[in-house]
């Protein structure tokens, strides 16, 4: 951007009021361009001022403290607290110090822009921002005017924010915003997880991410936006719709009263160096420096906390993929099935996936073979007798799983530990119908097993930490991220990821927005790599309605209960990709294999 861009041919000067994340960002942004115009940054805190002073260290900036600091400024871009009354006290504030030639863009996430349009003192050069992420994390904006906005205010904001590297996207109306409240409730519901202490800060960002695509996990995405600017919004949000989802979890407050408020200072969820993040040691640690001979249930003891043998139970999907994982890592593994016909079958689809892997060059022929050679499938469960790691993967059903791990409690050995691949159900109660309830864990596994590197680690109040020593261990053998959390429904990935999901379902009944409209407002301001409908018809509707009624008998809340539409696609047979039909139309499903 050329410093010489006004009409009259002076210096374009941009004025930013507001230095929280998205205001300082905004203020690089420009500045990264050596040629471009000034800024002149301005926020009621001082410490906020000089920490971008000192940083910057630019001669085009010039900052300060009151709102009259902007009255030289063509284009103000107002990037305070997300409040209706602080908005309009600053909105005026601006109209009072600037000429009235001047153009507002003010920053609302969640609230309407003819409303602030109307307090501004100038609507015909006012619009509203739309910048779900600021930069230099997000790239797409929306730029909203109204009615009364004059072309030249629209072509000016237009221009500067495109300048600084923006791209200005069109959705429908009320889509980002229908957008923002799905995700500032997904965010939400994060930090409470965070705060009860069910999982780590790490562990939940590292589960969305891997078994999510995210490109940010939600308490990192809160560091990035800002903890004060969430919090803001989120009030905003509960002010505006009265829905406790939105109400801030206390832990929100408590971190900004503090001045932990991310990235820009620093600290937050995470702690950051510049623009990236540092992962602190993981909150699991002490484990690995626990003693190596922990005493069991009888006084038994762990002799190592390498598993070196590996039982699997089941002869699903699941199971196999579990098993073949474990062997590409070089363990042998025992694949326990009902018959022999099953076992048989399970070994044959190993050996095609494994073939698959070879001819894309994923691996060689030599090791498709020696992985090959680590797996014994068999319908003799007494084979299970030497396995170090006992895994159940059977069907989603507690009187099935208790069943087997009762059959695989009676076969093992004292020393060794017991796991379900449950998605779902109580880890404690499968822990309780064995006799060794602390040596169960809960392993759960994303499918595909061999695919995906997410591994939900799952302890109870009674799982020994030598188990879930070993446990970690396994996992970083099998090149996989294990994330641990207690034992509750839907653990981390589906305790947050189907709520949202319910939620997107709800908006497109209460909004005139399509399934389209939402799927490309959430891509596009939050960088979700597909929109929360096109991952409902991935999922399919059907798994994803039961795995709501799960959520629902568990903790009954409002977020659970599944929409009325989705109860009905799935009563109709539309369950998404795999019937063809589902919130969008595909392609026909492919014939099953013979």
């Amino acid at each position: 951007m050329n410093g010489r861009t006004h009409k009259d041919d002076r210096a374009l000067v941009i004025g930013v009021l507001g230095l929280g994340s998205l205001g300082e960002g905004i203020v690089r942004a420009v500045l990264a361009d050596g040629s471009g115009p000034g800024v002149v940054a301005v926020d009621r805190d001082a410490g906020a001022v000089e920490r971008l002073r000192r940083s910057v260290g630019e001669s085009r900036l010039s900052c300060g403290t009151e709102p009259a600091d902007l009255k030289g400024a063509d284009l103000v871009i107002e990037a305070g607290p997300e409040e209706p009354a602080a908005k309009e006290a600053a909105l005026r504030a601006v109209d009072a110090a600037c000429p009235s030639s001047t153009v507002v863009v003010t920053a609302c996430a969640a609230l309407p822009v003819e409303q602030l349009a109307a307090v501004s003192g100038r609507p015909d050069r006012l619009l509203g921002l739309r910048a779900c992420l600021p930069p230099p994390h997000g790239t797409k904006v929306e730029l909203t005017g109204t009615a009364r906005t004059s072309p030249e205010a629209l072509t000016l904001a237009r221009g500067v924010l495109e300048a600084v590297g923006s791209e200005v996207v069109t959705l429908p109306d009320g889509a980002g915003r229908a957008a923002a409240e799905l995700v500032y409730g997904y965010l939400n519901s994060a930090v409470a997880m965070v705060e009860e202490g069910y999982a780590s800060a790490e562990d939940v960002d590292t589960a969305m991410r891997l078994g999510c695509g995210l490109p940010y996990g939600p308490l990192q995405l809160v560091d990035v936006i800002g903890l004060d600017t969430v919090r803001d919004t989120l009030r905003a949000l509960h002010a505006r719709t009265g829905d406790d989802a939105f109400e801030p979890a206390p832990l929100l407050d408590g971190l900004v009263a503090r001045g932990s408020l991310g990235r820009r200072t620093g600290d937050g969820f995470h702690r950051w160096d510049g623009g990236e993040v540092l992962v602190p040691e993981r909150h699991h640690a002490p484990y690995a420096a626990a003693s190596t001979a922990a005493a069991g249930d009888d006084g038994a003891r762990l002799p190592h906390r390498r598993f070196t043998s590996v039982g699997v139970v089941g002869s699903g999907t699941m199971a196999r993929g579990i098993a073949e994982a474990v062997a590409r890592a070089g363990v042998p593994v025992t694949l326990v099935a009902r018959d022999e016909t099953r076992a048989s079958a399970a070994f044959d689809a190993v050996d095609r996936s494994l073939a698959r892997a070879e001819k894309r060059g994923r691996i060689s022929e030599c090791e498709r073979i020696a992985v090959l050679g680590c797996i014994n499938a068999t319908d003799d469960r007494a084979q299970l007798a030497g396995s170090d790691l006992l895994i159940e993967a059977v069907a989603e059903d507690t009187d099935v799983k208790h069943t087997v791990l009762r059959a695989m409690d009676a076969v093992a050995k004292p020393e060794a530990v017991l796991a379900t691949v449950t998605s779902s159900l109580s880890v404690d109660g499968c822990a309780r119908a064995t006799n060794r309830p602390s040596r169960v864990l809960g392993l759960h596994f994303f499918n595909p097993a061999p695919a995906m590197r997410l591994v939900e680690l799952v302890r109870t109040d009674d799982t020994d930490p030598d188990v879930l020593a070993a446990a970690h261990a396994l996992t970083a053998e099998l090149g996989k991220s294990a994330v641990e959390c207690t034992d509750r429904t839907g653990f981390i990935v589906n305790a947050l990821l189907f709520p949202f999901l319910n939620q997107a379902v709800r908006t497109l009944e209460r909004t005139g927005l399509s399934v389209g409209d939402i799927d490309e407002a959430v891509t596009a301001g939050f960088r979700h790599p597909m929109g929360p409908f096109a991952l409902l018809d991935s999922v399919g509707l059907d798994v994803s309605l039961a795995i709501l009624r799960r959520l629902n008998e568990s903790v009954p809340q409002p977020a659970t209960v599944p929409a009325a539409t989705l109860e009905k696609l799935v009563a109709d047979g539309h369950l998404g990709r795999k019937t063809g039909t589902g919130f969008t139309l595909h392609a026909a499903p492919a014939p099953a294999a013979v």
